[in-house]
């Protein structure tokens, strides 16, 4: 199962962000990890999922306190991991990111290469790709 999309402005992002939420119901795999770049837009098409989603209030990255939890009353509790800062997979261990992954909830994960094999192995792979100084290139796989 797979998705591509393309972002030639960010006039697209909410239908982008649409599209790709809808795929990640249909998959029926709530945990993602999105790869991309600095600069790549990973953050920018996580919070217009969460806009989608109906979360109401979602700060833009959470680079200072790694993860941030969401609500939505359509989609529940939703995870926004940043994993930039970390140094060492263990730091996820010492907030507790095996409890959160077990608890069956959606979760968006940036800079997930950072806690190795502590990925779930049932996740969704988005990898975003700068095509030109708009244009992102976005291909999700099951």
């Amino acid at each position: 199962m797979a998705l591509q999309l393309k972002i030639a402005s960010l006039a697209d992002l909410p239908k982008a962000a649409e599209n790709l939420v809808e795929f990640l119901r249909k998959s029926r795999i709530r945990n993602v990890a999105f790869y991309g770049e600095m600069g790549a837009g990973k953050t920018t098409l996580i919070s217009a999922m969460l806009g989608y989603m109906g979360v109401e209030s979602n700060s833009a990255s959470p680079t200072f306190s790694i993860v941030n939890e969401n609500y939505s009353k359509d989609y529940g509790k939703i995870y926004h991991f940043d994993f930039y800062r970390l140094n060492t997979p263990n730091e996820a261990l010492d907030f507790g990111i095996e409890e959160i992954f077990s608890e069956q909830v959606w979760c968006f994960m940036e800079w997930p290469e950072k806690i190795g094999n502590l990925l779930p192995e049932k996740h969704v792979v988005v990898k975003i790709v700068v095509d030109d100084i708009e244009c992102r290139l976005i291909e999700a796989k099951v």
